[in-house]
């Protein structure tokens, strides 16, 4: 199983936010869950989400998910808050990772991330949400 975290920086997520993320995080094909997490679990690899990071295409997204899952270790997937991350975070990371080249606001960025966590998910179990 993928062991997969997202740790979120910053306030709480408004309503709307925080439902659509959930939503996304609780549909995780079998295989794959994501726990949201207060802090990095210890031994995990950690994508950092940046401006400045790697963009990839939802296919490529998909791919380095398996290849990050392969490797048993938990995956952390680290939000910034309203400022973003700071820069030893961001230094500490093994990979980051841009969603956009729009800038996003915080609570919008946890809804992308976890919409693509599921669709990369789905597309990896052969499940029919993903359509090329």
């Amino acid at each position: 199983m993928a062991r997969l975290h997202l740790v979120a920086h910053g306030a709480r997520l408004r309503g709307w936010a925080a439902a659509a993320r959930d939503d996304y995080l609780a549909r995780m094909p079998r295989g794959y869950a994501v726990q949201l997490a207060q802090r990095v679990p210890r031994g995990a690899r950690v994508v950092a989400l940046d401006e400045h990071g790697r963009e990839l295409s939802s296919a490529q997204f998909a791919a380095q998910l398996a290849r990050w899952a392969g490797e048993q270790a938990a995956i952390a997937f680290v939000v910034g808050g309203p400022d973003g991350l700071d820069a030893e975070t961001k230094r500490a990371a093994d990979f980051l990772l841009r969603l956009s080249s729009l800038t996003l606001p915080h609570a919008l960025a946890q809804v992308v991330l976890a919409e693509q966590l599921y669709r990369a998910a789905t597309r990896l179990t052969g499940h029919p949400y993903h359509r090329e």
